[in-house]
C-alpha cells in the first residue's frame, strides 16, 4: 500500500522500518548460495552467526540460524566453505538491519563445483583465452621476478631458495596475499596487475602449495583468469601439486607442476649454463682446430705434388729444349754463314776476275773522249784529238798522233 508523506506530515522512523519489514516479510523463504567469510559459534549460545559472501561480487549478508540447524553440518563447514541454505529474510525493526534466518544448510557438493568449473572452462576456452598462440615465451634470464604467494608460505620459500640456488643474482618483487578464502581472488588479481605494471618485472609467478579443491577455488575464479589473460608480462602458474589443475594453469603462459618446478623453469642454473658455455667453447675449439688441420693437410698434399715440390722441373725440360734449339739454330746459321761466305768469296773472285780494274792491272787502258764516251774503234778519233786515258794506277791525257791514225 502506498504511503503518502510530505514535509508537513513526515513518516516516523519506526513506521518506515515497520513498512520495510512488512515488504521483506512478503518475500518468503529463498535458497541462497555463497561462501562463509565469518563464523561465530559462542559457547552456550543457541544461535550461530554467519557472514555469507557472493564469491563473484563484493556483496555480503548476515545469516543467523539455530544451533540445531548448524550442528547438522558443523563437522564439514568452516570459514571459506561454499554452502547453499534455505533462509527467510528478516528485518530487525529496532536497528534497521537485514539478515537471513536459515532453516537448512547444505554444502555445495564437489561434483557440482567441478561441473561449474568445467562449464566455465569451456566458456573461457571458446573465447580463446587458453589458445596456444596467446602464450608468451619466458625470458631466458629474467632480471627481476614478480612473485605472488602467501606470506611465509612453503611455496614462497621453495621459489626463493631454489631460484637463488640456481642463479644467486636473481631479484624478486614479492607480493604476499591471501591464497585462499574470500579475499584471495581480489588480492591475487590486484597483485598480478601491480606486478604487470612494474617496469622491472620480466616474469610473474603465482604460487601456492597443495590443498583441497575448495582451497584452490580462488585460482579458478573468472576474475583472476581474465586478469592473467590481460597481463602483458608472462605469467607462470605454480598452484598445488602435479594433479591439481585450476583454470589459472590453462590461461598462464607456463604451467609449473609445483612452486619448486616454477623456480627451475623460470631461472636457469648457473652451473649448467657454465657447463654449456664450456662445452660450446670446446666444440668451437675442436671445430676450428679440425678445420685448420684439414686445411694444413690439404696444403701439404698440394705442396707434395711434383708441380709444387720441384717446380723448376717445369722449366728445366723446356730450357734444355730451348738450349738444344738455340744450339741447332746456331749451327744452322753458322753453316749458312760459312756457305754464304764461300759463295761470296767465289763470286768476289769472279767479279774481281771480270772487273775492268783487273784488266787495267794487266796493262790495259781505257780511252775516253772529252764527252766521256769510251773509244772502242780507232775510227772514232781524229789526229790531234785529246783523249783521257785511264790505267790501273791512275789516269792521264793523251793526244792522238798522225802515225796512229
Amino acid at each position: 500500500m502506498a504511503n503518502t508523506s510530505s514535509p508537513e506530515a513526515p513518516i516516523p522512523v519506526g513506521k518506515v522500518s515497520a513498512l520495510i519489514g512488512g515488504w521483506i516479510d512478503r518475500l518468503g523463504e529463498v535458497w541462497v548460495e555463497g561462501q562463509i567469510t565469518q563464523l561465530s559459534r559462542r559457547p552456550g549460545a543457541g544461535v550461530v552467526f554467519l557472514t555469507l559472501r557472493d564469491p563473484e561480487r563484493d556483496v555480503s549478508l548476515t545469516v543467523t540460524c539455530f544451533r540445531a540447524v548448524f550442528d547438522r553440518v558443523a563437522e564439514d563447514v568452516q570459514e571459506g566453505s561454499r554452502i547453499i541454505l534455505l533462509a527467510k529474510p528478516e528485518w530487525y525493526l529496532a536497528r534497521g538491519t537485514l539478515s537471513l534466518r536459515a532453516s537448512e544448510i547444505r554444502l555445495v557438493g564437489l561434483g557440482e563445483l567441478l561441473a561449474r568449473l568445467e562449464h566455465l572452462k569451456r566458456r573461457l576456452a571458446a573465447e580463446g583465452l587458453f589458445a596456444a598462440e596467446r602464450k608468451r615465451p619466458l625470458p631466458f634470464l629474467p632480471h627481476c621476478i614478480g612473485l605472488v604467494t602467501g606470506r611465509g608460505s612453503a611455496a614462497e620459500r621453495d621459489v626463493l631458495e631454489n631460484a637463488r640456488r640456481r642463479w644467486p643474482a636473481v631479484r624478486f618483487e614479492v607480493r604476499n596475499v591471501p591464497v585462499q578464502g574470500v579475499s584471495a581472488v581480489a588480492q591475487v588479481s590486484a597483485a598480478v596487475r601491480e606486478l604487470d605494471a612494474h617496469p622491472e618485472v620480466d616474469v610473474i609467478i603465482v604460487a601456492r602449495g597443495g590443498g583441497s579443491v575448495e582451497d584452490l577455488l580462488p585460482f579458478s575464479d573468472e576474475e583472476l583468469v581474465r586478469t592473467v589473460a590481460a597481463a602483458r608480462t608472462p605469467v607462470v602458474s605454480a598452484i598445488g601439486h602435479e594433479p591439481d589443475q585450476p583454470l589459472l594453469d590453462w590461461v598462464a603462459d607456463l604451467r609449473a607442476s609445483t612452486p619448486t618446478d616454477a623456480a627451475k623453469r623460470v631461472v636457469p642454473d648457473v652451473g649448467e649454463e657454465l657447463t654449456k658455455v664450456h662445452q660450446l667453447r670446446d666444440r668451437a675449439r675442436r671445430q676450428v682446430f679440425g678445420r685448420v688441420e684439414r686445411e694444413l693437410a690439404g696444403l701439404a698434399s698440394v705442396r707434395s705434388r711434383p708441380v709444387l715440390a720441384a717446380p723448376h722441373r717445369l722449366v728445366d725440360g723446356p730450357a734444355d729444349e730451348v738450349a738444344a734449339l738455340v744450339e741447332r739454330a746456331r749451327r744452322c746459321l753458322g753453316h749458312r754463314l760459312d756457305a754464304a761466305e764461300s759463295d761470296l768469296g767465289h763470286t768476289l773472285a769472279r767479279v774481281v776476275a771480270l772487273s775492268p780494274l783487273a784488266t787495267l792491272e794487266r796493262g790495259y787502258a781505257v780511252l775516253q773522249r772529252t764527252d766521256g764516251h769510251v773509244v772502242t774503234d780507232p775510227a772514232q778519233v781524229a789526229a790531234g784529238e785529246q783523249l783521257h786515258a785511264k790505267v790501273a794506277e791512275g789516269a792521264f791525257d793523251v793526244t792522238v798522233g798522225e802515225a796512229n791514225v
